[in-house]
């Protein structure tokens, strides 16, 4: 591996961050709360190791060109680092001024969980509370661009398949078509971003309070300004915008770009599309008829609430309106299974995703079918692709991963003292970057009291879950070591 061209590339990462720090410090700077030092500070540290690792590596060539190992090790390493830099204002400031913290807040934020361990959001300064939210809309665009642009040109996880119902720009090798994607991708999210930002304006928001929703809202992350979440505005109007935007941002973004050009058919023949709204309309349905049966909230109210978390859970955003570990059982149970289903690919939604639950269906219905009529022969197809075998291998590798990492580390925080609901809700919501759960986790509470460890096995399963999973578990392999 080229260790000047890894360097060089994660340090343009650094330095582009300690840029980004800017928009906080200039927010600390109008309202004078006292934290502008710590952004100064911060990007201070950021802006000068990222500067010199930027110039120390600049290659003299400048076409880079990545291998395979290359890629994932920038891909992993990129998310660590901007986890570890974006944890700084955090302690320099005095917020969480242990690193485990710190660092804890900070990749729930880039890896757009929504999982924290602060209490009394609302006392913060405003500075830290807009660099909370903006680290997640850096994260959403950060995901996008990794899952749709540069993950299939590696193979992972069958991700190939993002394309399959797409026309896309990009190609199966590294070409500047890279670059033209990301540029389409930005347009497409700013553009839907500051459409949420005038409508939430509308709605009552205060200016500050819309821009951090809006960049919450994209990267289906799930930060708020205040603990109650979105329940603090108190308005059926923003609650059905958000409610909008989640579903919008669980969509695969190409889609969107689809839609924006005109190409309405590539809409309306996905698959996927209609597995994603028709799962979150029967969960509604059932949690609406759920909550009316026991009677938790007036006329009117069930629908409203059940549709904000199911659109919530299932696109891994974790905005609450209320406290759904109070929720009958039968409601609970949809909500955790959601957890694990999550958002469509090549969105900024998190979990296994709609397009890989689709294609094990179609799979498993084509094993069923060869027991009825062994000499048949069938093929899986996505619209009118055929699936091939390889990539139904890594799919139901994927599952299999996703499902044995979520019962080790449910099992080792079970160790640490946590009860089993504590535990497991935990895993699955920080592994499908969801961030509230049951139990100790629950949208009143926070990840505070976990452990120590605890808190760093559940960093591990948000950046796990947030790139894929074979992105992360192939770096522990000696193999990917070797030349």
């Amino acid at each position: 591996m080229n260790a000047r061209n890894i360097s060089y590339i994660l340090g343009t990462l650094v330095l582009f961050l300690g840029l980004t720090m800017l928009l906080p410090l200039s927010c600390s700077l109008y309202y004078r709360e006292g934290d502008a030092g710590a952004f100064l500070y911060s990007i201070a540290i950021t802006f000068c190791i990222g500067a010199l690792f930027y110039f120390l590596f600049r290659p003299v060539d400048v076409k880079i060109s990545l291998t395979h190992k290359e890629g994932f090790l920038i891909v992993a390493t990129g998310w660590l680092l901007a986890a570890a830099f974006g944890s700084l204002p955090y302690m320099i400031h005095g917020v969480l001024p242990h690193f485990s913290d710190a660092f804890f807040e900070s990749i729930s934020g880039f890896t757009t969980t929504g999982a924290t361990v602060i209490t009394n959001i609302g006392d913060l300064p405003h500075g830290i509370l807009l660099w909370r939210s903006l680290t997640q809309w850096l994260g959403g665009m950060g995901i996008i661009i990794l899952s749709i642009a540069i993950l299939p040109l590696l193979g992972v996880g069958g991700m190939q398949l993002y394309k399959a119902e797409l026309p896309s720009p990009v190609k199966d090798k590294i070409t500047p078509r890279i670059a033209e994607t990301a540029r389409t991708l930005w347009i497409v999210y700013i553009i839907i971003s500051i459409v949420e930002f005038i409508m939430l304006l509308t709605g009552g928001m205060d200016v500050f309070n819309a821009l951090c929703h809006t960049f919450t809202t994209m990267a289906t992350g799930g930060f708020s300004t205040g603990d109650a979440s979105i329940a603090q505005f108190h308005s059926a109007y923003i609650d059905g915008i958000i409610t909008f935007f989640m579903m919008a941002a669980g969509i695969n973004f190409m889609l969107h770009y689809s839609l924006i050009t005109g190409n309405f058919r590539a809409v309306l023949e996905n698959s996927e599309l209609r597995l994603y709204i028709g799962i979150i309309l029967a969960a509604v349905i059932i949690i609406t008829i759920n909550l009316k049966q026991n009677s938790l909230y007036e006329a009117g109210g069930y629908l409203r609430y059940a549709s904000f978390q199911v659109v919530s859970i299932m696109t891994t955003t974790g905005f609450t309106t209320a406290n759904f570990d109070a929720w009958p059982s039968l409601s609970k149970i949809i909500l955790l299974v959601l957890m694990f289903v999550g958002g469509s690919a090549g969105s900024t939604g998190g979990g296994i995703k709609c397009l890989r639950i689709l294609l094990i269906l179609k799979h498993s219905y084509q094993e069923l079918y060869r027991l009825v009529h062994p000499h048949a022969v069938t093929a899986v197809k996505l619209g009118k692709r055929i699936v091939y075998p390889e990539t139904m291998a890594s799919i139901w590798g994927f599952f299999l991963l996703y499902l044995m990492m979520t019962i080790v580390a449910s099992i080792i925080l079970t160790m640490l003292g946590l009860d089993m609901m504590t535990a497991f809700s935990s895993v699955a919501a920080t592994i499908g970057n969801v961030g509230p759960g049951f139990g100790g986790v629950n949208p009143s509470t926070t990840y505070g009291e976990i452990p120590c460890l605890g808190k760093w096995i559940l960093s591990f399963c948000m950046l796990a879950g947030r790139l894929e999973i074979y992105t992360v578990i192939i770096l522990l392999i000696p193999e990917f070591w070797k030349k």
